[in-house]
């Protein structure tokens, strides 16, 4: 579906706001500008500057009082990052994402090695039996999203955890980016190409092998990066 003109506008609005507020240039209590001050500002309509603001309430980072105008929450300086599904529809995204996730995948492995259990074991063991069986793209990147989250359980660590459910299927690489076109057959190869990656990693945390769950993480997310930075090399190529 295309996005509208507005919705566009609304966008750059949101991003706009956010930025200020993680720079800490609007900190919690202070007053939004009212809508009036925003469209003259900018040039763009109430409806734009409504579905903004709605935007950023659904994101916990506006407090909308009556009769008083819209305010920072509190907090709001430590909510404000987010992925959304937007953020994630284009190449050079996905090559971010996966940039940010090398560090955080390869500790996790680290200590999922150092301190997994049997049951731990056995989740992620699940996982990868469901990839394998997997024969289309959502039950794939629901697959994948289990293991990893069953890597940060066995950290033993609430805040990988945290992070990870944080980040949702926005962990995975949009397959439905790298798919695009192709047949069950292709999505079934890619599924196997990314699970013998799956087994190596679980291999070394099952051996209680953290240095070796270091290097099978970090081997996993670089061929992920690999393939998108060569799929973004054929379609700039193609313009």
């Amino acid at each position: 579906m295309a996005v509208t003109k507005a919705a566009s506008l609304a966008d750059d609005l949101v991003q706009r706001f956010e930025e200020q507020i993680e720079a800490g240039e609007m900190p919690p209590g202070s007053r939004f500008p009212t809508e009036k001050a925003i469209t003259e500002t900018f040039g763009v309509s109430r409806t734009v500057v409504r579905e903004a603001y709605s935007r950023l309430a659904a994101r916990g980072l506006l407090l909308s009082r009556r009769g008083s105008g819209a305010y920072v929450a509190d907090g709001a300086q430590y909510r404000a990052f987010q992925v959304t599904p937007a953020e994630s529809g284009k190449i050079e995204d996905v090559l971010q994402l996966l940039e940010m996730r090398m560090g955080f995948e390869v500790e996790m492995a680290d200590l999922a090695a150092q301190r997994r259990s049997a049951a731990d074991l056995a989740n992620i063991r699940l996982a990868l039996d469901a990839m394998d069986a997997s024969t289309d793209v959502d039950s794939s990147v629901a697959a994948d999203a289990a293991f990893h989250t069953g890597i940060a359980r066995a950290t033993g660590n609430a805040y990988f955890i945290r992070f990870t459910h944080f980040l949702g299927v926005r962990l995975v690489p949009s397959r439905q980016l790298y798919l695009q076109g192709s047949d069950a057959s292709q999505h079934q190869k890619y599924a196997r190409s990314i699970n013998r990656d799956h087994h190596a990693i679980y291999a070394a945390i099952d051996a209680g092998d953290a240095a070796a769950a270091r290097r099978a993480a970090r081997r996993h997310i670089q061929k992920s990066i690999e393939r998108y930075r060569a799929m973004e090399t054929v379609v700039s190529r193609e313009k």
